[in-house]
């Protein structure tokens, strides 16, 4: 009797662990960057990703730069930190990547207000040109 007790303990405990390797789950995580207006090409850490809105996984946390691009709008790089959620701190993401029954989701998105560029009109690029030229000429 109490040899049975015992393996039935056991059974229990290897059928739990047994389970809980079955069902780790992971953590998921995705950036979206989106523009205003739409339609720029989208460039995390020098890597094409896609026209905005575009999204891409990614696996490790930090310093990310964000290149866009689009017709008759300033290019923008920006410098985005990206911060690890409180269950992907050290020891805490064992138990998130692996022991957590399940799949985690971490999702951000990024906003970017695209300045349109600024054309100067020739007749004042052409007015400064002769300024400097007189002023070269009169020295």
């Amino acid at each position: 009797m109490f040899h049975t007790r015992y393996l039935s303990w056991f059974h229990a405990i290897a059928v739990a662990a047994g389970l809980l390797l079955i069902s780790s789950g992971c953590v998921r995580r995705r950036m979206t960057v989106r523009t205003n207006p739409p339609g720029a090409t989208v460039s995390v850490d020098n890597q094409l990703i896609g026209t905005s809105p575009a999204a891409t996984s990614f696996v490790y946390y930090g310093t990310r730069e964000i290149r866009l691009e689009k017709d008759g709008y300033r290019t923008e790089t920006i410098r985005r930190k990206v911060k690890p959620p409180w269950y992907q701190l050290p020891v805490l993401d064992f138990v998130s990547e692996t022991l957590w029954p399940g799949e985690i989701r971490d999702e951000r998105i990024i906003d970017v207000e695209m300045v349109p560029k600024v054309v100067e009109p020739t007749e004042n690029v052409l007015g400064r040109a002769e300024l400097l030229r007189s002023q070269a000429v009169g020295q």
